[in-house]
């Protein structure tokens, strides 16, 4: 009976993978038999079952990694050719959520595009199996093909809409963009295997071990981060990323903003602590996702807040707490770790809830303008105030996930400066989307007035993603947002904070993970974790951000009646803002440029001397 159970858990990564590729293609194969309702039926039913095998898959690995050899091909001596799966928590935990989030986005999209027929639940599978594949993959070549069958299918999600100007211009920003990061980062792990002759990941990080690095490896970490992080949208490589959102359907940006793009930031720190965790610098490392962090949560934070079009507004948030997750990863240490992945976890059920409240208003009248559609949702005032649950939530209110993962993440930093950068940020992207929520939703303020500028795109004339638009919100639409809403206040429960703390001391063990992947070892004991907990400090700072957003939402509500002195401060800081949205212009040779620049950045702050331990607080 041991045997067997083991074995089935052996089995449960490949059938992550699996299980959903086979589903597509029944899909594809039944599609002009069946009617559109058995379609959606058995798409949901395929990542419900993915949901099932990655949640056995989570309590099976909280008493140690599950490696899989494909075909048996195990190391000898320490060295393989195999392919091998290695799930710990962390990825688990990951493709988890992936098939949470998906079962959301299919449930909103039942029956949702009249004319798509299987092609979208299709892709949305394929997503699955890449994404899966991504976080559970313990090879970095294969990391490389499940990034690329996740960018090719995200790429055909975002061009979904094709008789769509402004969609395929979507799509060929975002296929270019991500296509160059993967040449970069396929360039990377050509320089590992030519200095190693491994691509495993433990393989790797056993042959590079007890060398510090040089020239090459320096360069080949610096590409590999690179294409991870143009994924992730950290800033400056973020321009595709609001493009992507603005044109793909509104399930689809559930799955974008909630667990794609944060996949880049599981890659750096997956690539970092399994393979050059004793090679590369700690202290470069640190500095420059600690830079990087800083860059991506202010220019995000600042977008965010400056937006109109509801669909952008909430990407540009997504590229802050992308920022912020990096901070956390910054702190090079478990409790720090923890507090990004409950960060992030929280955030994709939060995120994907308002995605999708905007989708009912897309649906309903054809536009994601927060100007237009101002009172237009007072007739849904049950949708307006989970709207602004959400809002408080992603601003930090306890006891949500968001909450919980900003608090251990600050604490795990100990630099005054970094929890006023946590705070700040979260309650710019708070303010500005609960200011969205309440004008439309409740009116507040007086009616907003109409100006074009050409730096801002409006969203009034958007195609509705429902013909003919209902008059209620069908029940599965509803389900779906509730779903993601009880994810969000899951996450920041004490119990799934203990859960992090200890898979961060797992996911951070180098030395476990090189001896259970190359040798077979038991998985060894994990420490009781510190830090990975609600604390008095924590919460205060979860309210004082919220209780921010609130009062900063109101002051941009009710500008047009402050005193005069401070609406001409106020306008003084348009020509700043007229400028970072220049910078965001849509043309595809710029966002290349940016991209050079922050590699060349990336690799001068990874090779700088000196140490980040300053500016963190934590010592590398």
């Amino acid at each position: 009976m041991a045997t067997g159970f083991a074995a089935f858990g052996t089995a449960l990564p490949a059938l992550g993978i699996a299980v959903p590729l086979v589903g597509a293609c029944l899909l594809l194969a039944l599609d002009q038999v069946l009617p559109r309702v058995a379609v959606d039926a058995l798409a949901a039913v395929v990542v419900l079952g993915v949901a099932v095998l990655m949640g056995a898959l989570v309590a099976i690995t909280a008493s140690g990694r599950v490696v899989s050899w494909a075909g048996g091909w195990r190391p000898a001596g320490g060295v393989s050719v195999g392919i091998v799966l290695v799930a710990d928590p962390f990825g688990a935990g990951l493709a988890f959520l992936v098939a949470l989030l998906t079962l959301a986005a299919l449930l909103y999209g039942w029956q949702y595009f009249s004319h798509a027929e299987a092609h979208l639940p299709v892709l949305l599978l394929l997503f699955v199996a890449g994404m899966t594949g991504f976080a559970l993959t313990g090879d970095l070549f294969d990391m490389f093909v499940f990034f690329e069958l996740m960018g090719a299918v995200a790429y055909a999600l975002t061009g979904y809409k094709i008789e769509e100007p402004e969609s395929v211009q979507g799509a060929f920003n975002f296929g270019v963009i991500n296509s160059l990061g993967a040449y970069l980062c396929l360039a990377g792990i050509g320089l590992l295997y030519a200095r190693t002759g491994q691509l495993g990941l433990a393989q790797l990080g056993a042959a590079l071990s007890g060398h510090p690095a040089d020239l090459l490896v320096l360069v080949a970490f610096t590409l590999v981060a690179t294409g991870w992080l143009v994924k992730a949208a950290a800033v400056p490589f973020h321009f595709w990323l609001a493009d992507a959102h603005a044109v793909a359907p509104t399930p689809v940006c559930v799955l974008f903003s909630g667990v794609m793009a944060p996949l880049g930031v599981y890659g750096v720190a997956r690539v970092y602590w399994a393979t050059l965790s004793g090679t590369v610098s700690a202290a470069g490392v640190q500095r420059a996702l600690l830079v990087l962090g800083v860059l991506t949560a202010t220019v995000g934070a600042l977008m965010c807040a400056t937006q109109r079009h509801l669909k952008r507004l909430l990407a540009y948030s997504t590229i802050a707490h992308i920022g912020l997750f990096l901070l956390g990863v910054a702190a090079l240490e478990p409790a720090g770790l923890a507090g990004s992945a409950l960060y992030l976890a929280g955030h994709a059920g939060i995120k994907g809830a308002l995605f999708l409240l905007v989708g009912v208003l897309l649906s309903r009248y054809g536009c994601v303008d927060e100007i237009t559609l101002y009172g237009r949702g007072r007739g849904s005032r049950a949708l307006g105030w989970l709207y602004v649950v959400a809002a408080l939530a992603l601003a930090g209110l306890p006891p949500f996930g968001v909450a919980l993962g900003k608090a251990i993440s600050e604490e795990s930093l100990a630099a005054t400066w970094l929890a006023v950068v946590f705070t700040a940020v979260s309650a710019v992207t708070g303010a500005a989307t609960l200011r969205a929520g309440l004008r439309v939703f409740f009116a507040v303020g007086p009616p907003p007035p109409e100006h074009h500028d050409e730096d801002v795109t409006t969203g009034e004339r958007e195609e509705r993603e429902v013909e003919p638009a209902p008059a209620r919100t069908p029940p599965t639409m509803l389900v779906a947002i509730l779903l993601l809403l009880a994810l969000g206040l899951v996450t920041g429960l004490p119990a799934v904070g203990s859960a992090a703390g200890r898979a961060a001391e797992r996911f951070t063990d180098r030395a476990g993970y090189l001896d259970q992947v190359l040798h077979g070892a038991a998985a060894p004991a994990v420490p009781t974790p510190h830090g990975a907990a609600w604390t008095a400090l924590g919460a205060g700072l979860g309210v004082l951000s919220a209780a921010l957003a609130v009062g900063l939402a109101l002051l941009v509500l009710y500008a047009p009646r402050l005193p005069r002195t401070l609406r001409v401060a106020g306008a003084r800081t348009a020509p700043a803002t007229h400028a970072l949205h220049r910078l965001h212009s849509g043309h595809i040779g710029d966002y290349a440029a940016w991209l050079l620049v922050g590699a060349v950045a990336l690799g001068v702050l990874l090779a700088l001397p000196g140490s980040a331990a300053g500016a963190t607080g934590v010592t590398p």
